[in-house]
């Protein structure tokens, strides 16, 4: 296909080692995401210009604390709230989370003091008696309205009931209402003036790598949430699914295949592209139980059922070859070779040729099963199929991969909406590199010296990020044009197969092309924007490419080429980015 300490050391001791770390890592990732969830919640029902922070860092003289979240909500004052994960009970008047004691009243008011006192360590005047108060955000608990205890009344706990069904921001104002303290309410200026003293305005590296921890954890609590949309399509038997980049589309054709498997269905799981293709196989792989009966590539079925190969040199094999050769082996195939059912991501991928191919493949071409996802954002081939059969259509708006930035700036370049649902993150940041008027020039010199001065600032934006402290497994070069000399010296060395397993195992920097990158992910993502083969398809590749960074996007190229491409859309959001001179430390 052509593609662009100590411990004990016997086995035994190793294993509760083991055991223990994990059990640690759970309560951990337990209790951030819990944390994730509250804020969340707040920010979506708390008055407008309010403003939730999580993991607060306070330190007064000399001792340090943590607020888990804390708001300030303009006209009524600022609230700590201390989030306990878990079964948490209160039994003849002892906290206790699962089998131990806390004291969450304590740690919140605590905390809340602390948050005071450090306000008023940097302005004694502007924040005397800020009125403040505390609350306890117990997610995985119901609390009953008749609830009492010492220092602590219903209306000052945020149960699960509450963050479900909307009703966080409505219990923190009646509490910043009813039982705060301090008469100084905040304005608008001071609302800001706050978040800023809490969170400064220019993260260290160690901030960066922590926010993108968080951007990470957000993402797969939403994504799974996404779950609630298969289950108000259980009754549809062929349905299509739209929506932008990261909205979740891969995890819900998992989800899709490995529902329909446990139905006792024969499902397949396809796509066009092999770095998506691997990972599905990889994924699946990983199941005990409910893997589809085929995963893998479109053009792989054919060749599995008996067709010749396809060329990476010859196009006709892979846009009509292979399509013809699979409906005439689905139509000689004994029916247990076929399905009851088959999911496709990345169906904008397809040709018109491939559908009617892909139905035979159906036990019952009429009425199988057919789920189909697909963003036409990301229509970066010279094809433009269309399902041939009427779907009911959903649609998914929010982007829950990305940081709101980096959400924001490649939306501009789509077709439809997004609605950024992630965190707060780093700006995106812009290398100035190469002639906007060669790039897309018709002479072949001009373009190949633009290119080349592209790629080799690229190549200096990485260096740069690993000098910064990011794990170089967690960066990715992309190409938009030619492809980077170590994606093809890697994948005529090692094939496309272990190219592959060493992008998702996330050994070291990934060299890709935004072409065969559709579908993935990576925290920080360089996007060099080397030149466009359709220059009608470019304004998709740049849409592609950049939402293809979770935590951190770093655009290399000429500022007004990547401009001209998206418009007066891009031009606006790219006044947000930061200008940033590589330099690499000798």
């Amino acid at each position: 296909m052509p593609e662009p300490g100590g411990g004990r050391t016997d086995a035994r001791g190793a294993t509760d080692d083991a055991a223990v770390r994990t059990r640690e890592q759970q309560r951990r990732e337990s209790g951030a995401r819990a944390e994730l969830a509250v804020a969340r919640s707040l920010t979506a029902t708390l008055p407008e210009g309010s403003v939730v922070l999580r993991n607060v860092n306070l330190v007064v003289d000399g001792e340090q604390s943590e607020a888990d979240v804390l708001a300030v909500v303009p006209g009524l004052g600022l609230a700590v709230v201390e989030v306990k994960s878990g079964n948490v009970r209160l039994t003849d008047g002892e906290w206790r989370q699962g089998g131990r004691a806390i004291d969450p009243v304590r740690q919140a008011r605590r905390t809340m003091h602390a948050a005071r006192r450090y306000l008023h360590e940097r302005d004694a005047v502007t924040f005397r008696r800020l009125r403040a108060t505390y609350l306890l955000a117990l997610p995985g608990s119901r609390i009953p309205e008749t609830f009492r205890a010492p220092d602590v009344t219903r209306r000052m706990i945020l149960d699960s009931g509450d963050l479900l069904e909307g009703r966080a921001g409505e219990r923190l104002v009646a509490a910043l209402t009813r039982d705060a303290d301090g008469d100084r309410v905040p304005d608008a200026a001071l609302v800001a003036t706050i978040a800023a003293s809490f969170a400064p305005s220019l993260p260290g590296q160690a901030d960066l790598l922590a926010a993108a921890e968080e951007q990470d954890l957000l993402a797969e609590q939403l994504t799974a949430d996404q779950a609630r949309v298969l289950d108000l399509a259980r009754a549809m038997p062929r349905l299509q699914i739209v929506g932008g980049a990261g909205s979740g589309k891969t995890w819900l054709a998992l989800e899709q295949a490995r529902r329909l498997s446990a139905q006792g269905r024969r499902v397949a799981l396809l796509c066009y592209s092999r770095g998506l293709g691997r990972y599905l196989q990889r994924t699946t792989s990983a199941w005990r139980r409910d893997r589809p009966a085929w995963v893998g590539l479109f053009h792989e079925l054919p060749v599995e059922w008996g067709a010749t190969p396809g060329r990476d040199d010859d196009p006709e094999d892979w846009e009509t070859r292979l399509p013809r050769d699979l409906a005439t082996l689905a139509a000689t195939r004994d029916p247990a070779d076929l399905f009851d059912a088959i999911v496709v991501d990345e169906a904008q991928d397809f040709g018109d040729e491939w559908w009617p191919a892909l139905l035979r493949c159906l036990r019952d071409p009429g009425t199988g099963g057919l789920t189909v996802f697909s963003d036409e954002s990301q229509r970066v081939f010279a094809r433009d199929g269309r399902a041939p059969i009427e779907l009911a259509t959903l649609t998914l708006e929010e982007n829950l991969r990305s940081t709101r930035e980096i959400a924001r700036t490649f939306g501009s370049y789509g077709d439809g909406v997004v609605r950024p649902a992630g965190a707060h993150g780093a700006p995106v940041r812009l290398v100035e590199a190469g002639d906007a008027e060669a790039i897309a020039s018709d002479d072949r010199a001009l373009r190949r010296a633009a290119a080349d001065e592209v790629l080799a600032a690229a190549d200096d934006a990485v260096e740069a990020l690993v000098e910064e402290g990011w794990n170089p497994g967690d960066i990715a070069l992309l190409c938009t044009g030619s492809r980077h000399p170590e994606q093809v010296n890697t994948v005529e060395l090692r094939g496309h197969t272990a190219y592959w397993d060493d992008a998702l195992d996330g050994v070291d920097v990934f060299y890709g092309h935004v072409l065969n990158f559709k579908g993935l992910e990576r925290r920080v993502v360089v996007l060099a924007v080397n030149g466009v083969r359709d220059l009608d398809r470019a304004r998709h590749m740049l849409y592609t490419g950049m939402s293809r960074a979770r935590s951190l996007l770093v655009v290399v190229g000429p500022r007004a080429f990547v401009e001209r491409v998206g418009g007066e859309a891009a031009v606006h959001r790219l006044r947000e980015a930061t200008p940033w001179p590589v330099r690499v430390c000798d």
